[in-house]
Order: C-alpha cells, then structure tokens, then sequence
C-alpha cells in the first residue's frame, strides 16, 4: 500500500438502532387522554348536572356525527355556559404553560416564569386602570384589550430598557423586569387608593383571576394569540436546546441567540398577556408545569414545548373545575387555587435546587 492510499476502515458489527425513549409519547398519550376524559367530566359537572353520556351525545348531534338533542336547558347550559368556560380553561392553560417553558429555556433557569419580564403586573395595570377610571370605550371589550396592550408594551418596555449596545443579558433583562414589576405594583395602589369601592371590589376579583365570564366571544378573542404562540413556539426547540448549552457554544454552532431572545420574548408577551387579558392574573401555572414535565422526561424541547401547552391545559381546567365546585355555590377565585397549590412546590422546587448545587454561595 502506497503512502497516498488510503486505509480500508473495517465496519463494526451491526447494532441495534438507538430507540427513543418511551417516556415522552407516554406522557403525550397521557395527557391527551386526560384531557379527552376531563372535557366532558367538566362539561357535566355543576350546580345544573348532566350526565357524561348526554354531554357526548350533545357534542356529536351538533358535528352532525349522531348523537341526539338534549332539552333546552341543558343545551343552553352546556354551550352558553360549560364550553366557552372549558374551552378558555384550555387556551390560557397552554398558553401559560407554553410561554413558561419557553421563558425557562431563553433564560436557562427551571424557576424562570412569564411575570418574571412584567407581561402580567403590566397587563394588570392596564385592566385596573379601565376599571378604576370607569373606561368603556370598547364595552364590554374594554378591561381584556387594554389589558392585553399594556401587557405586550410593558414587556417591549422592559426588553429597551435591557437592551446596550445592540445585546441583551439575561441578568440585566431580569432586573430590569423586577424594577417595572414594582413600578407597576406601585400603580396598581394608586389606582385602588382613587377607586371607588364598587371598582376595588372589581379590581380586586380581577387581580385573583377567574374564568367566570367566560362567552365565545372572549374564547374568539384569546384564539388567534394562542394559536399564533402555540403554533411559533416549537418551531425554536431545536435553537433552545442549543442554547442550554451556553450562548457561546450555541453561537458557534449557528444560533443568532440576541434575535432568538427577542422573538421568543414576544411570543412569550403574545401567550401570556393574551390570557392575563381574559383571565386576570393566574400565577404558577408557567413554573410548576414545565418543571413537572422536565422532571419526568427531561430537558428536550421538543417535547417540553408541546408537553407543557397540554399539561397547562389539563391542570387549569382541572383547577377550574375545582374551583366551582369545591365550595359550591361559592366559587373559589382560580388564581388563589394555583396559588395554594403552587407555592408549596415552588419552596420545594427552591430547596431541591438549593441542595443539589450545595448552597447559593
């Protein structure tokens, strides 16, 4: 053999392909089962009970796929009043859910959330000042829009402020996110100290968040932002996978991380002001459910984007359901619920995370 041919290389024995891991079409499998069984569950639970069977037979009868009619009441309760509330449940519940694994992964820390850039104090400021100035120039319209548009400019607000010499850090982005979130705390008081007591009163239902007025037309609403984000979001899962490596091996390896940043930032505004809008402020949905679904299958993208839109979904609908029954006639508020529930995870989640890195210091 001469010194300019090359070696024969010998193949190595045949292996068995690598198969993927099971786990994360289970859990898919799983939480889409959950939540085909707890729609209708949730459709035929209330102060007006209808069975599960005459939910379904509904629900075909009006995709022409069978089913039959039922009486006017319960056709009224259902689509008037159970759908429009479940089918919002399911669109914040993702849109929450999404827009937290999103933010963990742009900032590369599990106990990231939405609030975090002020997307929800500043669509709260704007939803309490319409309520508190009596505003109706929209109508009925008026309290989810201002809402939605105050959220979205406080968020551009907080990226310009970050923002130096054409790059953005996380840390100075999360600063900066924290100071407007006090500020806007900080007008949110004004505005209750100037309210008359029928608008605290409102103000403050609003600020513990609800889906009791829950209408089509608000499901029409969140619709188009939801779809939108959920649909943009896991198209970058390959980019944020990436960039958990760090942002100079994921620049290396082809990621323009500042235009990463500020389109997964507005996706995040877009999902997250979008339910704060209809909903009012529901905290620790976007912490706790990508967190669970990392925990459990790892910190893929791939499938903690999806994943984490279905798992918001079935757990504010399962916390909605809760919600309005557990101390029936009462309603408890949904965001004091979360709240409940997701405090004591988030100590958890801070102790667990404080032992594995042995200290803070």
């Amino acid at each position: 053999m001469t010194v300019l041919e090359r070696p024969t290389t010998t193949t190595p024995p045949d292996s068995p392909p690598r198969r993927r891991h099971p786990t994360a079409w289970l859990l898919t499998a799983g939480l889409a089962a959950a939540l085909l069984v707890l729609v209708p569950v949730a459709a035929g639970t209330g102060a007006y009970p209808v069975p599960v069977a005459d939910v379904l037979a509904s629900g075909l009868h009006r995709l022409g796929l069978g089913g039959g009619e039922l009486d006017r009441v319960a056709e009224s309760v259902l689509w008037n009043v159970r759908f429009p509330r479940i089918v919002l449940a399911l669109l914040v519940g993702a849109s929450l859910g999404c827009a937290g694994a999103l933010m963990q992964g742009v900032f590369g820390n599990p106990l990231a959330e939405p609030g975090v850039i002020g997307v929800s104090s500043g669509a709260a400021v704007g939803a309490v000042a319409a309520i508190a100035l009596g505003l109706n120039v929209l109508g009925t319209w008026t309290v989810p829009v201002l809402a939605f548009a105050s959220g979205l400019l406080t968020v551009l607000l907080v990226y310009a402020m970050a923002r130096s010499g054409g790059r953005t850090e996380v840390v100075t982005l999360i600063l900066t996110g924290i100071a407007v979130n006090a500020f806007a705390g900080a007008l949110i008081g004004l505005f209750l100290f100037v309210a008359d007591t029928a608008a605290v009163n409102q103000i403050t239902f609003w600020q513990l968040g609800s889906l009791s007025q829950a209408t089509w037309p608000k499901v029409l609403a969140v619709l188009p932002c939801a779809v939108i984000g959920l649909a943009v979001a896991p198209l970058y899962a390959r980019r944020l996978d990436l960039l958990a490596l760090g942002e100079r091996p994921a620049r290396h390896l082809g990621v323009d991380v500042e235009r990463l940043r500020i389109t997964l930032v507005l996706v995040i505004a877009l999902l997250t002001a979008a339910a704060v809008s209809v909903s009012g402020v529901i905290g620790f949905v976007g912490l706790v459910v990508p967190h669970l679904l990392r925990m459990a299958a790892g910190p893929g993208h791939r499938f903690l984007i999806p994943g984490s839109a279905l798992l918001g979904a079935l757990v504010l609908l399962a916390a909605d359901l809760t919600a309005r029954t557990v101390a029936a006639p009462a309603e408890l508020p949904l965001g004091v619920l979360t709240a409940l529930l997701g405090s004591p995870f988030f100590f958890w989640l801070l102790r667990r995370t404080r032992r594995r890195q042995g200290g803070w210091a």
